[in-house]
């Protein structure tokens, strides 16, 4: 498939062929990452109960626990996302994987708040940058006709992998080892990937064509079973490497990005409310449940959230991206707020986290298809970390601010402090209708662009 100028387009041989078996294991591979991510930020919401009882922390204190990793995603984000479009997906995974391992091991074995706090934070690092590669793996590693399914998927896997560690802590860790061995169990898990992701995820083919790297896009396209090209169009490899201020600078991804990061950084104070708290929530509402027990109502609405954001991925596929999504926002704001009502029995307050889970982990599909769609190839991971930045803010900010209501409220204030949470989901709902339907690497024209970037 030659491109304009003599060159062939690896992306769009990607894009119009079929899926190969390679390729689906590399979206499983991204899954398991995402799932892995997921476990390992919910590690301290799984934990918290024995944390707060061990040391006799208050829920302000313990927001600040809740929140050192989520600080850290930011930071890993920004620094590890650019770094992806600069130096690999695939090195910066495996980078990403060493500091989650030895975060969590570490955390395990923690004996004082403080280090805690900076050992979630060091995972965090890890976390946000993997978060970051592995959403552009995703999308440069799917046809056009999958890419909105697999990513559907592969958000998806965040809630899976805090579905199986909620059953591991609950049924196993947590009566076993204490909440130390929830971090234990993470960092196990973590460092056993590190050769499966070295030996079968290859570099993408749209990262090595930004580089000039003829040689490593038939690589690529030999372990999807796709043909060799014979050559690149000529690159200037020098403003190939794009910086957040590249991406802020350009007036047709400004607004976009802009859009994105702050309608998602909005959402997520609503999401991580309940994925961080919940489980604190529960535990203190009357009639007290056991830590093992209040751990499970994380486990159900990390299932209503698998189910939510892979049965999205379809909707997306039939109906788009923008209305099915503003309508998950909607729901997922009510159920928070919802939340606060307070339930008489554990399978009530598990039913409220399935439903809410559901709606707003499907908000959380739609803005990562947004994400894949809004950036063009070369500065997908670093738009796309840019954007996971932001949103940290609101991850990092939702435990502090909850925190800081129940203290000023008091724990009695559950209804009050769930709607002012879910306001954040309403915000998000009006900067996401403000965002312009059009593809990155359809509507950036070759002006904005790095000198011979392909285009899709």
């Amino acid at each position: 498939m030659a491109a304009p100028g003599g060159g062939t387009n690896p992306i769009t041989v990607i894009n119009d062929t079929p899926m190969g078996v390679r390729q689906w294991i590399v979206v499983v591979l991204m899954v398991m990452l995402n799932a892995l991510d997921g476990f390992d930020v919910l590690s301290s919401a799984f934990a918290a109960p024995g944390i707060s009882a061990e040391w006799g922390i208050e829920r302000a204190a313990l927001g600040v626990v809740l929140s050192a990793e989520l600080v850290g995603m930011g930071f890993g984000s920004v620094l590890l996302g650019g770094a992806a479009d600069k130096y690999g997906r695939k090195n910066t995974m495996l980078v990403c994987l060493l500091f989650m391992a030895a975060g969590m091991w570490a955390a395990g074995h923690a004996n004082a708040v403080t280090p805690l706090v900076i050992f979630r934070f060091i995972t965090g690092i890890g976390i946000g940058g993997m978060l970051a590669a592995t959403n552009a793996v995703t999308a440069e590693s799917t046809n056009s006709k999958w890419r909105k399914a697999a990513i559907a998927v592969y958000v998806a896997g965040y809630p899976l992998g805090a579905i199986v560690g909620g059953i591991a802590a609950s049924e196993w860790l947590l009566d076993t080892y204490g909440w130390r061995g929830v971090f234990d169990f993470g960092a196990i898990v973590t460092a056993a990937l590190i050769p499966v992701i070295y030996a079968l995820v290859p570099e993408t083919a749209a990262y090595n064509a930004g580089k000039g790297n003829a040689e490593g896009v038939n690589k690529t396209l030999a372990a999807f079973g796709k043909p060799p090209i014979h050559d690149l169009p000529a690159l200037d490899l020098s403003a190939s490497r794009p910086k957040v201020t590249d991406i802020l600078s350009n007036p047709q991804l400004r607004p976009v990005t802009l859009l994105l990061a702050f309608g998602y950084m909005f959402h997520t104070i609503t999401f991580y409310y309940i994925l961080k708290f919940a489980v604190q929530i529960v535990a203190d509402y009357p009639p007290e449940y056991a830590p093992s027990e209040a751990a499970t109502v994380l486990t159900y609405a990390n299932v209503g959230g698998f189910f939510g954001s892979a049965l999205f991925g379809f909707v997306m596929a039939r109906l788009g991206i923008r209305w099915p999504t503003a309508l998950m926002l909607l729901l997922g704001s009510v159920a928070v707020a919802s939340f606060g009502l307070g339930r008489d029995s554990l399978d009530a307050w598990q039913w409220a986290t399935i439903i809410t889970g559901f709606f707003t982990n499907a908000a959380i599909s739609g803005y990562y298809a947004a994400f894949a769609r809004g950036f063009p190839a070369y500065a997908r991971a670093t738009g796309t970390g840019f954007v996971l930045g932001i949103g940290r803010l609101g991850a990092a900010g939702s435990p502090l601010l909850a925190g800081t209501l129940f203290t000023v409220l008091g724990n009695s204030e559950l209804l009050t402090v769930s709607i002012i949470m879910a306001m954040g989901s309403v915000i998000s709902l009006v900067l996401f209708l403000m965002l312009p339907e059009r593809d990155g690497d359809e509507t950036v024209g070759a002006a904005d662009l790095p000198s011979g970037t392909p285009l899709d």
